[in-house]
């Protein structure tokens, strides 16, 4: 899928090799937990997050883990953009890419990248309950949206699975 250095390799003083950002919703207990074992099982330090309160703002700890990793892995998927959690989310790791050269790599989990790019479909059905709700953060939100689409990443449509006997 792609390459991540071992942490033995690292001269990185990071906690985290990885941080994974994803709409629990849509994939926490299938692409998002393989993808957490397959880290894990080649020794990759990864950051999930499994019992975090709900909420608008991310919390502090939420916060200090994406600072203190080296990569953040971003599953976008369906609803993603419903969750303002996510989407504070992603402008944090933003921002630690801007200020860190931190590495992002979305992953485009059964959602075109262009519906990303642009909020269209279940994106732009989200915005529109954003905006209603008289959101200060949207149009900073879609910025973040349209910034990690135009990142090299995967597109989950575009590769099939491998079952290995």
């Amino acid at each position: 899928m792609f390459a991540i250095a071992s942490p033995s390799s690292s001269s990185s003083s990071k906690k985290y090799d990885v941080f994974l950002s994803f709409r629990g919703e849509d994939t926490r207990r299938s692409f998002t937990s393989h993808l957490h074992t397959a880290l894990c099982l080649r020794d990759i330090e990864t950051y999930i997050d499994y019992e975090l309160p709900k909420g608008d703002d991310i919390s502090q700890s939420l916060i200090e883990a994406i600072h203190d990793s080296s990569i953040s892995v971003v599953v976008l998927s369906k609803n993603y953009a419903t969750s303002k959690w996510c989407l504070n989310e992603l402008l944090e790791i933003l921002r630690c890419k801007q200020h860190q050269a931190q590495i992002v790599v979305p992953i485009f989990h059964k959602i075109d990248p262009s519906n990303v790019r642009k909020q269209k479909a279940t994106y732009e059905k989200a915005f529109a309950e954003h905006l209603e709700k008289n959101s200060k953060k949207v149009e900073e939100w879609r910025q973040a949206l349209f910034e990690i689409a135009n990142l090299a990443g995967w597109d989950s449509c575009k590769y099939r699975s491998l079952f290995i006997l």
